[in-house]
């Protein structure tokens, strides 16, 4: 038998850890920490779902099992483990095809494979695209425990205490890789800026990252730059001036002192005066110094804009130092128009929230949905929940209908038009402005759309377009002849 063909018991090589592991206990059972990573089995087999559940359970981790492929993608969506064991034999798409999607939308997820019949080859191959390791069936314990300790320690997506995310209501990719961003940068000490428009939910991602943290437990300190004068602002920020003689440290008593060793938010980071700006960077400069051990006590640092911060510097708003020193981590968070796939998600949990108020348990219908769905909302999540407080509030009935949404809505909302729709908007447009250009010539006008005389006249038809209104005659004189 060659080396290719060889059974193989594990297979956990071509990775780098990157943190320190523990070691196991003395029973083979991983350190209990104070919180639970979240690890998903995929296999067809009800009894390795179930043995798999039972070890990984016994161990302290949060563990959920489903049989295929697509159950398990959906299971990645909705709850974003920490890591994925997935037999590889599955029917529609095989261990190796689900490694590859998951590593497609999911770079940091750890992967680890089981097999009946391993070999050196797939071992290889799996590992190539990902694979953080390969066990074959029956799996040791002690085998399996390990390298599930070993891929929970490499991965970029630790546990926190608590559901770290639970406050962002998403199922969809877009906000999935936001999410991903987000844990990510809860690993790391580095400032982060959150851009995004009013009402999309950069408050819920900054207390996301400071929950998913190692400073979950210290204070979340937020501060709002939109003050209507900089002395209050200031004293909130730095502290007051303690009146001693010779005293160097104003921000003592500030949000940036009573951070320390926690998050620091700044609303709208964009609005803070100039002068605020240079004293900030001082004092961030202070607090990032380490202390006589190498660890940094001062803040986490997060910020928040809806507003471009570049123009702001080349108008000489926004100090361009100040600028590159809490832009190392960026994450813009999507206005509700490109996440539409999570507006019946947002919905039902605001119901949920409106009936816990005393909504009664009222519900929309199903063309009440859709048409919060296609409706544009400036205002973006914040503005739905707003309408569907109010909605709950207001509504006779249990359910909720679709007139009832659009007076609700009323006549300033904007429903997003259908493909169709859109399409045909464009054509009516781009044919009204050709003939405006060639004043009604139809020859011309068909030459620049680049079709033939015939077509032309049958999409004139087709919107009801005269060219007769864009041909331009000459007017009469005051004698009755032309000029």
């Amino acid at each position: 038998m060659n080396d290719h063909s060889r059974p193989v018991t594990s297979l956990g090589f071509g990775i780098t850890p990157k943190a320190k592991v523990s070691k196991l206990t003395k029973d083979g059972d991983v350190p209990r920490p104070g919180h639970k990573a979240r690890i998903l089995v995929v296999d067809q087999d009800p009894a390795m779902r179930r043995v798999m559940s039972t070890r990984l359970g016994a161990a302290n981790y949060t563990v959920e099992t489903v049989d295929g492929a697509q159950a398990a993608l959906d299971a990645c969506v909705r709850t974003r483990p920490n890591l994925v064991i997935t037999d590889w034999r599955l029917e529609e798409m095989d261990g190796f095809g689900l490694l590859k999607e998951l590593k497609s939308r999911w770079p940091d997820l750890m992967v680890i494979i089981l097999t009946a019949h391993g070999t050196i080859r797939e071992a290889v191959q799996a590992t190539q695209h990902g694979a953080f390791g390969f066990l074959v069936k029956p799996v040791d314990k002690a085998e399996l425990l390990g390298q599930v300790q070993r891929a929970i320690a490499d991965s970029t997506f630790a546990a926190a205490e608590g559901d770290w995310r639970s406050a962002i209501v998403s199922r969809g990719e877009l906000m999935e890789d936001r999410l991903g961003q987000a844990n990510w940068a809860a690993g790391n000490v580095a400032p982060v800026l959150l851009t995004g428009e009013n009402g999309t939910g950069k408050e819920l991602f900054a207390r996301a990252i400071h929950a998913a943290s190692a400073r979950r437990a210290k204070s979340f300190i937020a501060v709002n730059c939109r003050a209507s004068a900089d002395h209050p602002l200031e004293g909130e920020l730095f502290g007051h001036e303690s009146g001693e003689a010779g005293a160097a440290d104003t921000f003592e008593s500030g949000a940036i002192h009573a951070a320390r060793g926690g998050t620091l938010l700044l609303h709208e980071v964009g609005d803070l005066p100039l002068r605020l700006q240079v004293k900030l960077i001082e004092a961030l400069l202070k607090e990032s110094l380490p202390d006589g051990e190498g660890n940094h006590t001062g803040a986490r640092l997060i910020c928040t804009t809806s507003c471009d911060l570049k123009p702001l510097m080349d108008t000489g708003k926004f100090r361009e130092d100040l600028y590159y020193q809490i832009n190392i981590l960026p994450i813009e968070i999507p206005p509700l128009g490109r996440r539409r796939e999570d507006i019946p998600l947002l919905v039902s949990h605001f119901l949920e929230q409106a009936t816990d108020l005393g909504g009664g348990g009222k519900i929309y219908s199903a063309k009440a949905i859709e048409l919060l769905a296609t409706t544009d909302w400036p205002g973006n999540v914040r503005q739905l929940f707003d309408l569907v407080k109010q909605n709950v509030a207001l509504s006779e009935d249990r359910v909720m209908t679709q007139a009832f949404v659009k007076q609700s809505l009323g006549s300033g909302a904007m429903q997003v038009p259908t493909y169709d729709e859109a399409r045909d908007k464009f054509a009516r447009d781009y044919l009204t402005n050709t003939l405006q250009t060639t004043k009604g010539n139809i020859t011309k006008s068909a030459r620049l759309a680049k079709r033939n005389r015939t077509d032309f006249y049958k999409l004139l038809a087709r919107f009801r377009i005269r060219p007769e209104d864009f041909q331009i005659t000459d007017a009469p004189n005051t004698n009755g002849h032309k000029e």
